[in-house]
């Protein structure tokens, strides 16, 4: 039997974040007889699936942070890389335009396959978007295939006038483990300290200025007003968690929301949850969002920011980031009103369960490697 071909995942850190969940969900779902994923990873630190991916088989190889000031390391670090390791033919990097340093030194040593895929749609200006206009240029005709989450991602990354060689790749889920459970709600409302007649507010994702939690606190601070027997459930960390925790004290909410820290059980976490809330800055298109309708948890989100791709059934809705913390408290509480029900059929047919779609990643790498390397 023939060794498996090896993919190349360039990626931040393996932990639980929204592009690392999808890369892990395929993984998962791949026959890795015939397919093995390996990380070229930017942290020293060990991540949250690290352990996971070494038990299926996969290598881990850490480099250091891609900051301006690593520029001229990161590139000696590459070439040395790829020195050591010539059996690499196919790369698929996450890590948008800041994967242009490892494309260009694939591109010198002949490697043919060079996957960028785009993740996230970032708008506004910061002190990051020179930067990252200036890579994300400089990426593109290094580029192989053109992987997007969603067309407004694509568009960002690779420009309008490359949309035909856009490859659409859903944030896939395995769907029956989503599958509408109350039993699963109470058994977490009861480890939670949550009474099951409690109204509870969900919400996953890093504690970073994309996620916008200071506006989810004043969000829930008016749901609570309308409704003071209802909790908000936080999952995930970051570097804004500190902040928050301030604000959540200085609105006198401290009993009111959980601080969960990241979770490996977030199918069961979401099972709680009356309504999920994702008012987002900027998204490519939020694999929570596919998490928790397939929960059958109805979903409120970003309006003109979150993709639209993100709307595979009925119960997720769109609604303005200009508009009031009021406004969206009670535009929440009409969604948790409403009950749950059994999604699952939904998001097969939209196209979002992992099996099918793994099957589909696997055939086109070996395709494309069989295409490029085979005689």
């Amino acid at each position: 039997m023939s060794d498996p071909i090896r993919i190349l995942h360039v990626i931040g850190i393996m932990n639980r974040g929204g592009a690392e969940t999808m890369v892990m969900n395929y993984y998962r779902n791949i026959d890795r007889s015939k397919v093995q994923f390996d990380f070229l990873v930017h942290r020293q630190e060990r991540g949250a699936y690290d352990d996971e991916i070494e038990a299926m088989g996969g290598r881990i190889y850490r480099m250091c942070p891609i900051y301006p000031q690593n520029f001229s390391k990161y590139k000696k670090m590459l070439k040395v890389f790829f020195d050591e390791h010539p059996e690499y033919k196919i790369l698929h990097s996450h890590m948008s335009e800041l994967g242009c340093y490892a494309f260009i030194e694939a591109q010198k040593r002949g490697i043919k396959i060079k996957i960028c895929h785009a993740h996230n749609a970032p708008c506004g200006f910061d002190s990051k978007t020179l930067m990252r206009n200036y890579f994300k240029i400089k990426i593109r005709p290094y580029v192989s295939h053109m992987f997007v989450c969603g067309q407004a991602s694509g568009m960002w990354l690779f420009g309008e006038k490359n949309t035909s060689k856009f490859i659409q790749v859903n944030n896939a889920i395995d769907s029956l483990k989503y599958k509408n459970n109350p039993t699963y709600s109470n058994e977490v409302k009861e480890e939670l300290g949550v009474t099951r007649n409690q109204l509870v507010v969900g919400h996953i994702g890093r504690f970073n200025t994309q996620k916008n939690h200071e506006f989810l606190i004043d969000i829930f601070s008016q749901v609570h007003k309308l409704n003071p027997d209802s909790v908000l459930v936080l999952v995930g960390n970051g570097i804004l968690e500190n902040r928050i925790k301030e604000k959540v004290k200085s609105l006198s909410l401290e009993s009111n929301v959980l601080f969960l820290g990241t979770r490996d059980d977030i199918n069961r976490v979401v099972q709680c949850f009356d309504v999920f809330l994702f008012p987002s800055l900027f998204e490519g298109l939020g694999i929570v969002l596919i998490e928790a309708q397939a929960a059958g948890v109805p979903c409120l989100t970003s309006k003109k920011v979150v993709a639209k791709e993100a709307c595979i059934t009925d119960i997720l809705e769109y609604y303005p980031l200009n508009e009031s913390p009021l406004n969206w408290a009670k535009k929440a509480l009409e969604l948790a009103a409403r009950p749950k029900r059994n999604t699952t059929d939904e998001i097969i047919n939209a196209g979002f369960d992992i099996k099918s779609n793994a099957q589909w990643l696997e055939e086109f790498y070996i395709n494309e490697y069989n295409k490029n390397y085979k005689d």
